[in-house]
């Protein structure tokens, strides 16, 4: 099964990236989103990231202007017509992923490839309203995906064999490690990593240390990269929140539920680094600890 052309659903914080690395491995891309200005901004942002790695001389100028040309920018779904792969990269909403699928499902032709980039929803939920649930899997890439090593590839139980083996093999072409996993809520990492982070906030709500002691605690402690409510914050709260629904709904446990801090920021419209506030205030030249918290 040979993937040449690779169709991108959403521009947005992680569909920009997949774009970029399927584009950077060589492949054709057709990136579509609702409207030009969402288009353009997710445009925005991977010349943003090309120009850094031209800068910083990991890209030659004339490569990183032969990404930007293998994308082919579209608000329409019948671009994705003659499309290999189709992955999808829209908001973690069912009910929407569930409308684009239809649709797309009768535009692209059928021997092609369809996978979700979804964090938590069931992969088997998706394929199910398509006309090819064995060729359906998940590509779950990390933020950024431009520099995430990991790729979870999630077999649901429609997904055939050489459905899955392409999926395994074009994370590979991506140069990233495709870890197989099984189609349960959070797959392999948020289904120990939203844990962690909830337990971060419920700290914080008991007291047990600031936000950024905590966060330096665990870098400094654990070896981590990042603090758990700074990554929340570089997850989305929005997402994570998401992630939370879908995991109390499966497991109804405890640690899966979202804290009453995690519910009143996303009330407010906090998500974290992508909205400018979280755990963190985002507005000036370094972030601050969010003051209303």
């Amino acid at each position: 099964m040979q993937i040449q052309k690779v169709g991108v659903l959403g521009a947005g914080l992680m569909g920009h990236g997949i774009a970029q690395v399927a584009s950077q491995s060589g492949y054709e891309v057709v990136l579509r989103e609702v409207d030009d200005g969402r288009l353009e901004k997710g445009m925005e942002r991977i010349d943003k990231q090309l120009a850094r790695a031209v800068e910083k001389g990991k890209v030659e100028q004339a490569d990183a202007d032969a990404v930007k040309g293998r994308i082919q920018r579209t608000t329409e779904y019948s671009d994705l017509a003659d499309c290999d792969l189709v992955i999808e990269a829209i908001t973690e909403d069912l009910a929407l992923k569930l409308a684009m699928w239809r649709e797309v499902d009768g535009v692209v032709k059928p021997e092609a490839i369809f996978a979700t980039n979804t964090s938590s929803l069931a992969v088997i939920d998706q394929a199910a309203v398509t006309s090819r649930p064995d060729r359906f899997l998940g590509l779950h890439y990390f933020n950024p995906a431009q520099v995430m090593k990991l790729v979870e590839v999630v077999r649901a139980v429609t997904t055939s064999e050489e459905t899955f083996q392409a999926g395994v093999e074009f994370a590979k072409a991506n140069g990233k490690l495709g870890i197989p996993t099984k189609d349960k809520a959070g797959f392999i990492v948020n289904r120990l990593l939203v844990p962690y982070m909830l337990d971060a906030i419920r700290a914080l709500e008991e007291g047990v240390g600031s936000i950024s002691e905590i966060d330096e605690a665990m870098k400094a402690g654990a070896g981590h990269p990042m603090g758990p409510l700074t990554l929340a914050d570089f997850v989305g709260l929005d997402t994570m929140g998401a992630i939370c629904e879908v995991m109390y709904e499966e497991f109804a446990e405890r640690r899966f539920a979202q804290p009453p801090t995690l519910r009143k920021m996303l009330g407010a419209g906090w998500y974290g680094k992508k909205s400018g506030k979280g755990f963190y205030d985002y507005s000036g030249e370094a972030p601050v600890e969010n003051s209303a918290l």
